[in-house]
C-alpha cells in the first residue's frame, strides 16, 4: 500500500472530515461518523478510491527538489 495522498489533500481531508463530525454533532445525527472516512484516508495518507484511477497528489522524485551531493546544508 503505497501512499497516494499529498499534503494539500491531507490538510482538505482533515478540514472536510472535521467540519462533517461538527455538523453531525450540531444536528445530533449519526451522518457525521461519515467525517471519519476523510481523517482516516489523511491518516494512513491512501485513499482507495485513487488506485482505479491511478490518481495520486503526492510529489514523485522528479518533482521534488534535487538534494545537493554532499547532503542539506545546515542552516
Amino acid at each position: 500500500m503505497n501512499a497516494n495522498i499529498g499534503t494539500v489533500d491531507r490538510v482538505v481531508r482533515v478540514v472536510v472530515g472535521l467540519v462533517i463530525i461538527g455538523v453531525g454533532i450540531c444536528f445530533r445525527s449519526w451522518w457525521g461518523l461519515i467525517g471519519l472516512l476523510p481523517l482516516l484516508t489523511a491518516v494512513v495518507r491512501f485513499c482507495p478510491a485513487y488506485v482505479p484511477f491511478g490518481i495520486s497528489t503526492c510529489k514523485t522524485e522528479a518533482q521534488k527538489p534535487p538534494i545537493p551531493p554532499g547532503g542539506p546544508k545546515p542552516a
